[in-house]
């Protein structure tokens, strides 16, 4: 069995991987989404301004257009920049986005504790 180390380390093999550094220069940049990936009461405590909130568990449903579920917000041609908590769901959803066809897609390592940290740089 596969445990969720080994899950999260062959999806950062597999998809785009920013620095929080390199994510906060793409803060200002129109063709880029942000995507909070964490919980509500993760979120609570703070996120990036205008970033898109989506529980990791809706993430697939709201960017399926098809889906009921569907978030207009996720809709589009802009380059999606997930993030979560620590980078691990952040890695899973980049992959799981790029297996559903989505390739316009990037995670942040470090999770929004980083994106913290390169703020206050």
């Amino acid at each position: 069995m596969k445990n969720a180390k080994d899950l999260v380390s062959e999806a950062n093999q597999q998809i785009e991987t920013l620095s929080a550094e390199e994510a906060m220069k793409l803060t200002s940049d129109k063709d880029i989404a942000f995507v909070d990936l964490r919980e509500p009461g993760e979120v609570e405590k703070g996120s990036l301004p205008g970033a898109v909130h989506v529980p990791r568990g809706l993430l697939e449903f709201q960017i399926d257009p098809q889906s009921t579920s569907h978030n207009p917000k996720l809709a589009g041609k802009k380059k999606l920049v997930l993030y979560c908590g620590s980078g691990g769901r952040s890695a899973l959803a980049a992959k799981t986005l790029n297996d559903m066809g989505i390739t316009n897609v990037a995670h942040v390592a470090g999770g929004f504790p980083a994106l913290q940290q390169a703020v206050k740089a």
